[in-house]
């Protein structure tokens, strides 16, 4: 803890780091301003590290002199249990600073993959976010409630995300039988290009979550804590099983 140091200003903060990792909200006229700030203050060799979940670092460093040295690590929450980061490469990022950034996470104990193109939501959260958008669809077509869409995930095809991904699995059971799964499938899945409308009006009700007591279902304040208690469990337990 004594490593650790705070300061309300930019300057005395990043100067002389070695690598600065920015975590500003999803703002990109922020992360941009954030960004040529800390370019006048850190030298040329210092990397400059994005923790945007969706934000390509491309744009966040488009009108910067040295952006070879820019990259995005997306750190997953809670991020002190959940190893993994994506270090994702833009067009311009050199090298030697995909290599020195994998490098660093891997020596703090993180989990670090190469993400090889910068496209919004890298690869986890577009993964996320396409069955979120689906779940979404689900419920508000009246096809079933939120715990029991949630039930489907965490005790189906969820109980084995964290020891088969979706390719793993496809390779399992033959992609023959992918194939003849996703014809009938696919034509009937959520499309939408837009934001769901069932999302937009229950943020536009305030209806935000846990922080509000109620999204998709309502929550008390202590199942919104059982809720955190359960995850930070489960995560411990998946690192110390390896």
């Amino acid at each position: 803890m004594e490593r650790i140091a705070l300061h309300d200003r930019l300057a005395p903060a990043a100067e002389g780091a070695d690598v600065v990792f920015e975590a500003a909200p999803e703002k990109l006229d922020l992360k941009r301003a954030l960004f040529a700030e800390l370019e006048s203050i850190v030298s040329p060799q210092a990397i400059l590290a994005s923790n945007s979940s969706a934000i390509p670092s491309t744009e966040i460093g488009r009108h910067l002199t040295h952006r070879e040295r820019v990259i995005g690590t997306h750190f997953w929450n809670p991020p002190h249990l959940v190893p993994l980061v994506e270090v994702i490469q833009t067009e311009w990022t050199s090298a030697a600073t995909v290599a020195a950034t994998m490098d660093l996470l891997r020596r703090a104990g993180k989990r670090p993959v190469h993400v090889r193109r910068d496209i919004p939501g890298f690869i986890g959260n577009r993964l996320q976010h396409a069955l979120k958008r689906e779940a979404i669809a689900l419920l508000a077509a009246g096809v079933a409630d939120a715990d029991t869409i949630d039930t489907v995930v965490k005790t189906g095809f969820g109980a084995r995300l964290a020891v088969l991904g979706p390719l793993e699995q496809s390779d399992l059971v033959g992609l023959d039988l992918t194939l003849d799964i996703q014809e009938t499938l696919v034509p009937h899945l959520d499309r939408s290009p837009a934001v769901s409308e069932f999302l937009r009006q229950k943020v536009a009700e305030g209806k935000l979550g846990m922080k509000s007591g109620e999204g998709f279902r309502r929550w008390s304040p202590e199942e919104a804590d059982a809720v955190r208690e359960r995850l930070g469990e489960a995560l411990v337990d998946l690192i110390r099983r390896g």
